[in-house]
């Protein structure tokens, strides 16, 4: 019966998707180019300069950008949750409908950035600068958390972390 199960278990995981990083789409972008679409689970592109990249229904999941510059970046329609965005510069880059569920943003400036449909639930915008992004909803911040040194459009308020 053992055995049974574990030939099972391995014709299952036949049929199951991969999910893993791709190493070659990673050293693409780590070299500055843009890559729509790609596997990029659990990329290192922390302290990158990445101006103008298009990574627009790319999955970062866990990836770590932190410290990293990505002004007039591209991540439309992306997964990024549960990735650390630490203190990185999105400068007008677009969020739209990108998923940053659980993502760290502590200290990010996204100055003009379009967050319309982003996904906030559990993120963390401690210190964040978002007073001047474009699209960012009550709805979406009552999902999240942040701390006084959070800058916020006019009459939007965060819950403390």
């Amino acid at each position: 019966m053992t055995r049974f199960f574990a030939v099972m278990i391995m014709a299952l995981a036949g049929i199951a998707p991969a999910y893993a990083q791709n190493a070659s789409e990673i050293a693409r972008v780590q070299s500055g180019q843009s890559c729509v679409g790609c596997n990029l689970f659990q990329a290192d592109l922390a302290y990158r300069d990445l101006p103008g990249i298009n990574l627009a229904g790319a999955r970062l999941r866990q990836a770590n950008l932190s410290l990293a510059t990505m002004n007039g970046a591209d991540f439309n329609g992306s997964n990024m949750s549960v990735s650390n965005l630490f203190g990185a510069r999105f400068t007008r880059a677009n969020f739209r409908n990108t998923n940053l569920q659980d993502a760290v943003l502590v200290g990010a400036y996204l100055g003009s950035a379009d967050l319309t449909g982003a996904v906030l639930s559990r993120a963390n915008l401690s210190g964040a600068e978002l007073d001047t992004a474009r699209g960012l909803t009550q709805a979406q911040l009552n999902t999240a958390c942040g701390d006084e040194n959070t800058s916020l459009p006019a009459g939007l308020s965060i819950a403390h972390c």
